[in-house]
């Protein structure tokens, strides 16, 4: 005979002038804008989805792995401008998490991080699924902080979503115990919250004159611009690229950055540092100014820090005053909004006028510089440069308003190479962190953001295996990401590094045992192919990019090929390696 069990549910409370925690959890999101969140769930936090449990307001998205929740928020939120949210539960959920927190925490991603955690009175105990979620976080996140109290979830939520999307943006973790998720609360009118105020600079018209007159009088000056700008948003991207255009001045960009200036602009030199044009790196080392806005001087973008820029003064404006003289000194530093900042020296140089043809000999220079054709390579009709395969990329996404996600590795340079971003927030890739197995969700969340605009992901065969399990996340909420691999069957970076620094001795760079992506993603339910020939490439693009639904191309590129320009670690800019040498 079968036994009954009999149970008492904890269910939310009858009457309506009651709510639960979680209940006004998803209440405040909703009055702050949240009508999207990326999560897992799992015990401690399952009273949260309770009440996401016919809930309207907010799409839940189900992903395979709480490391890919946060990137595909991040996907979302670099996308869109928009804090991303993410939920997990306690334990191994919440630290799954750490990887994707890092990644956001490099390159200033707003996100919002809920973990579930056991009760209050279960705490300190090793309860299932326990961890110490505040220790764990605290070293990845702007803030975290531990839900105490359920009255004061309203203002904790509204706290936490002012930090992540103010100054220089990130993610915080906030952990909500399942007994306060579960704690009813008195019902009250929930206030509009209150927006963070805008980063500000303080008003500066006699430094912003000073700097005007700087790039006035300056006759190598070179625009630097990072990951910053894109934060700031289309407004201070537009105020810069006026700002260049009224100086004639040569700009640059930041692997962060791509977008933030037109690249069909004449006044771009491609992006900047390790595998940046010749151009673009040469101008940096050769320059009596620099103007970097949003930019942090990273050491992928200086590299040798005592042979960088040796003879510029610098203007920087940041929105973080950490950044600030923190690896190059700022001859002319402003600290707050780049919008703010731009606006006014555009009106400054609006008044100077500077001439055109007082710049003439450097950009002489730097199209002697250009004629090299550093990105030159060569394309055969019998195999497919991975270079070839990103240029015909580029031609079929001209005019279609993309947006691309990397992963990261040879795959991802190529990219940023190849590639041309004339518009912000299209252009989506781990920077900072380096993280593989970025690219996949980070495109599932801006698609999931912009279900009308084409979404491309291009992955290499090491990172994509990495979350390769996302297939099932865009194939179960019907999003049509396309997947362009790279596959060169090894990790390309590691393998181009130890030919070029290590003597040519390949340690486990090699993928002898890889699976048959077409194999792989047709049982995920996505539509798929394979190419392998040159001249087979653009009808395989043109399919891949005009399905309907999600597609996985699988491009066997040259195997050996390596990444230039290069400029090798403890190198400065000026000693930039070339596939081949230079053409007099």
């Amino acid at each position: 005979m079968n036994a009954v069990l009999h149970t008492t549910l904890l269910a939310p409370p009858d009457t309506p002038a009651c709510r639960t925690g979680a209940q006004v959890l998803l209440d405040t999101l909703a009055a702050l804008g949240v009508d999207t969140v990326f999560g897992y769930p799992g015990g401690a936090v399952l009273p949260i989805y309770d009440a996401l449990h016919g809930e309207t307001r907010i799409r839940h998205i189900l992903v395979r792995h709480e490391q890919a929740a946060v990137h595909a928020a991040q996907g979302y939120a670099r996308s869109t401008g928009r804090v991303g949210v993410v939920l997990v539960t306690s334990g191994p959920g919440m630290s799954n998490t750490t990887t994707g927190l890092l990644d956001a925490l490099s390159d200033s991603v707003p996100v919002l991080c809920i973990s579930g955690q056991v009760a209050l009175t279960a705490i300190g105990t090793d309860a299932f699924q326990e961890c110490d979620a505040l220790g764990i976080s605290r070293s990845v996140t702007k803030l975290n902080a531990q839900i105490r109290d359920a009255g004061l979830v309203q203002a904790l939520v509204e706290h936490a979503f002012a930090v992540a999307a103010g100054g220089r943006p990130g993610p915080v973790l906030l952990d909500f115990p399942k007994d306060l998720q579960q704690q009813a609360l008195p019902q009250r009118p929930l206030p509009a919250p209150r927006a963070a105020p805008p980063a500000r600079s303080p008003a500066q018209p006699a430094r912003v004159l000073q700097a005007a007159q700087w790039i006035a009088a300056a006759r190598q000056p070179v625009f630097y611009g990072g990951g910053g700008l894109i934060n700031a948003g289309p407004a201070a991207c537009q105020a810069f690229a006026d700002v260049v255009r009224l100086t004639h001045a040569p700009c640059t960009l930041t692997l962060m950055g791509l977008g933030a200036f037109p690249a069909s602009d004449p006044q771009w030199l491609g992006m900047l540092g390790m595998h940046g044009t010749l151009e673009a790196n040469l101008a940096m080392h050769e320059a009596d100014l620099i103007v970097c806005i949003g930019a942090r001087f990273d050491d992928r973008v200086t590299g040798r820090l005592d042979q960088f820029a040796p003879r510029a003064r610098v203007i920087h404006v940041d929105v973080d005053p950490a950044s600030i003289h923190k690896v190059r000194h700022a001859d002319l530093p402003f600290v707050g909004s780049a919008t703010e900042v731009l606006l006014a020296l555009r009106e400054a140089l609006r008044a100077l006028a500077p001439a055109p043809d007082r710049l003439a000999g450097w950009w002489q220079q730097i199209d002697a510089w250009r004629a090299r054709q550093c990105l030159a390579f060569s394309d055969t009709p019998d195999v497919i440069a991975p270079q070839a395969l990103m240029r015909q990329l580029n031609a079929q996404l001209r005019g279609r308003d993309a947006i691309v996600a990397t992963d990261v590795g040879q795959h991802q340079m190529w990219a940023a190479q190849h590639l041309a971003f004339d518009a912000p927030r299209r252009w989506l890739t781990s920077g900072g962190a380096g993280t593989m197995g970025y690219g996949l969700p980070a495109a599932i969340g801006a698609q999931i953001a912009h279900p009308g605009l084409l979404v491309v992901c291009v992955s290499g065969d090491a990172s994509v295996l990495m979350n390769l399990q996302e297939l099932a996340t865009a194939r179960q909420h019907r999003t049509p990401v396309k997947l362009v691999l790279c596959n060169n069957s090894h990790m390309g970076m590691v393998r181009q590094w130890q030919q070029l620094i290590h003597g040519e001795r390949y340690s486990h760079s090699y993928h002898d045992s890889m699976p048959d992506f077409v194999a792989v993603a047709r049982g995920f339910g996505w539509d798929a192919a394979r190419v392998s020939d040159r001249r087979a490439l653009d009808a395989a693009l043109a399919t891949c990019l005009a399905a309907p639904g999600p597609f996985f191309l699988d491009v066997a590129v040259r195997a050996d090929e390596n990444c230039f320009p290069m400029i090798p670690a403890g190198r400065g800019h000026h000693e930039v390696m070339l596939a081949e040498p230079p053409r007099e």
